[in-house]
């Protein structure tokens, strides 16, 4: 008897410990990822020049990731599956501003050639530097409009030119405008025409975006074919499971079946990498 109680006392005092342990653990993770979301929105959505409040953010994913478990486990009978999509949808938001911040840089680069050509123009009309680039930043589109205004805010506050030309790339790390920040600082430097260098440059960037988008038409094909075959097992599975519930429904209740769900998984991101990378041409 004796024995018998201090084994449950003991396995009482196990089970404390692990409950507290949890929370414990839970409680620092909910912490330490409550902080690197709202730091991580905060930095990127301001470089973006997107001002949402990060806490407004993280309220909304919070929910979004506790409600689908319990959305699946009500609809379709599992919690596997809910839980597997809501750890995928916490790690999709640095893939969301990675997209984004690609995406205005790359529409920098394309309203790049305009911008260059319109400061040059102004220049050899007999505007200055500053003024032919403060004319540009008023009549340009965003991000073109954002970024220079900031450059040109950066001077006022008696930033060094070629200071705010370097915090610029920064911003916008594109070999395109680092070929353009060059230009600009060594025809400062040295002197010449700096008009007939922004043409020049607006040219040549013309060219290589002209390019660049005759790769792309050429590629779109291979790129479309590896997402159809991407996704044509999953829409293969969902109709099996349609089909037959109850033979294809073991793939969502069993082990087994959580495994062979995360090996198609990475062989299907493998396989979509690989055609992305032969069909990815550097100009």
């Amino acid at each position: 008897m004796t024995i018998i109680l201090f084994a449950a006392l003991l396995a009482s005092i196990s089970v404390a410990l692990l409950v507290w342990s949890l929370k414990h653990l839970s409680e620092k993770f909910a912490l330490n990822y409550h902080q690197t979301f709202t730091t991580s929105a905060k930095l990127n959505l301001t470089e973006m020049f997107l001002f949402i409040e990060p806490k407004q953010l993280f309220i909304l994913n919070m929910i979004t990731l506790i409600s689908l478990p319990i959305l699946f486990r009500v609809f379709m009978g599992t919690w596997v599956l809910g839980i597997l999509l809501s750890i995928f949808l916490a790690l999709v938001p640095r893939f969301i501003y990675k997209f984004l911040h690609k995406r205005r840089r790359r529409k920098f680069v394309h309203q790049l050639p305009d911008a260059l050509n319109m400061v040059a123009t102004s220049m050899q009309s007999g505007a200055n530097v500053t003024s032919a680039i403060e004319f540009m930043a008023e009549e340009m589109e965003s991000p073109t409009k954002q970024e220079f205004q900031l450059f040109l805010r950066e001077q006022r506050l008696g930033v060094e030119f070629n200071k705010a030309l370097d915090n610029m790339l920064v911003r916008i790390p594109e070999d395109e405008f680092q070929l353009v920040t060059a230009g600009m600082q060594i025809s400062r430097e040295v002197g010449g025409n700096l008009a007939e260098v922004l043409h020049r440059l607006s040219q040549t960037l013309r060219k290589k975006i002209e390019m660049e988008g005759k790769i792309d038409a050429l590629t779109s094909q291979g790129k479309m074919q590896g997402v159809v075959m991407t996704l044509l097992p999953v829409f293969i599975g969902v109709v099996l499971y349609h089909m037959e519930p109850s033979s294809m429904g073991r793939i969502l209740t069993e082990p087994m079946g959580w495994a062979l769900i995360a090996l198609i998984t990475i062989m299907l991101f493998a396989g979509y990498m690989s055609i992305r990378k032969i069909v990815s041409i550097d100009v």
